[in-house]
């Protein structure tokens, strides 16, 4: 049976104290600020941002920079960066601190486990779990160049036939790094299969610095679980957090006080929509946040009655009005109709949740002073999904 709370002391990394073991992962295409800051509202005791491009930052290229911009309510927060070659690295993360203290993130994380093929063709992320000498040289030249704490975030190897997690967090340890985070999964196995827990484990027993597990945490049981059979020190939730920053909520209680809180309702899942939205549009400008939702909103409609209708609708949406009309018609029908009645009717009766005629909800803002992140050529696309 698990245990409310284990005999677990909070976690540190260099100076920064969490309060609590649970983190939100890098969400490449998903954790940007309006993402983090809803995450951090409903207790995430840490954020990183999207993985970044060391070889953008240190050019300066604006798309890059955009990545790097947060909000002080965010905090303690971690930029991610990804590269393979040490000078750029260590530039980088020399880059990193000389911004000025209110644009400067708490630690710097390093991505070793971005499973794309534009990445690791770069002998950048999962690529470096091949190259131990040259993933050493890398964390301790960073390391040497930073006064913020250095961390990385890793898989257990390659594929099946590799799985060096061990000797990887060792080597990261003997490089200075002050902390570590594993995907219990392989490069080859990218999100799929079952996690392996228990090599996370292992890890945990060969090195002194904190490490953090990922992978296959969707539920507060689970992430009670994964602290009590590892004896990691924290935990980070990645895709569990798509359309639902309320399971840091849910997982906290859970740790705290052993409490089961219930899960969002229907208003709860769109006005977070909404709210999401107003955010998206005052970060980054209405264009990029009509855009941006969609996805979103197919994560908060997840497991609603007719969600399949509103997400087609939901993608032909031109404009922010639009798309905030679109949800406040499907929370009116939903309130309007019996659940059950609602959920069984046939498909081809669903309510076609038009947009109405309604005053404006989002006044147009003036343009936005940043470029959309979507645009920066020095970062390949890559899946939503931790990294």
């Amino acid at each position: 049976m698990l245990r409310a709370r284990a005999t677990i002391t909070a976690m540190r990394i260099g100076d920064i104290l969490f309060d609590s073991p649970f983190l939100l992962a890098p969400l490449a295409g998903v954790s940007d600020s309006p993402f983090r800051r809803l995450a951090r509202e409903q207790g995430a005791s840490g954020v990183v941002t999207e993985m970044v491009s060391a070889d953008g930052l240190v050019r300066g290229q604006q798309g890059t920079l955009e990545y790097l911009r947060f909000e002080p309510q965010e905090r303690p927060i971690g930029v991610q960066l990804f590269g393979a070659d040490p000078g750029v690295m260590e530039d980088a993360a020399r880059a990193l601190c000389a911004l000025p203290p209110a644009e400067r993130p708490d630690w710097i994380d390093v991505n070793l486990g971005c499973p794309v093929r534009k990445v690791v063709n770069r002998k950048a992320g999962a690529a470096l779990l091949t190259d131990l000498p040259l993933l050493s040289q890398i964390v301790r030249r960073m390391v040497q160049a930073s006064t913020l704490p250095i961390t990385a975030k890793t898989r257990l190897g390659w594929d099946g036939s590799s799985s060096n997690v061990v000797e990887v967090a060792r080597a990261l340890e003997g490089a200075g790094a002050q902390a570590v985070a594993i995907h219990a999964r392989t490069r080859a196995e990218k999100f799929g299969g079952e996690a392996h827990w228990e090599l996370i484990g292992e890890a945990k027993r060969a090195v002194g610095i904190p490490v953090i597990g990922n992978g296959d945490v969707r539920t507060p049981e689970d992430a009670v679980r994964m602290l009590e059979t590892t004896g990691c020190d924290g935990v980070m939730l990645g895709r569990a957090a798509f359309g639902d920053p309320w399971i840091f909520r849910r997982v906290r209680a859970f740790w705290e006080r052993g409490e089961r809180l219930p899960l969002p309702t229907a208003a709860e899942r769109l006005g977070a929509g909404l709210r999401h939205l107003r955010l998206l549009v005052e970060w980054a400008g209405p264009e990029v946040a009509t855009r941006e939702l969609r996805k979103h909103v197919a994560w908060y409609v997840k497991g609603l009655p007719h969600s399949a209708r509103v997400r087609e609708q939901v993608n032909h949406t031109r404009t922010v009005d639009e798309l905030a009309a679109l949800l406040r018609a499907y929370l009116e029908e939903l309130e309007r109709c019996d659940p059950e009645t609602f959920a069984e009717s046939a498909p081809s009766a669903a309510p076609a949740f038009a947009t109405p005629a309604a005053p404006v909800l989002f006044a147009a803002p003036a343009p936005a002073p940043s470029v959309a992140p979507a645009h920066d050529p020095a970062r390949p696309e890559a899946p939503h999904a931790a990294r």
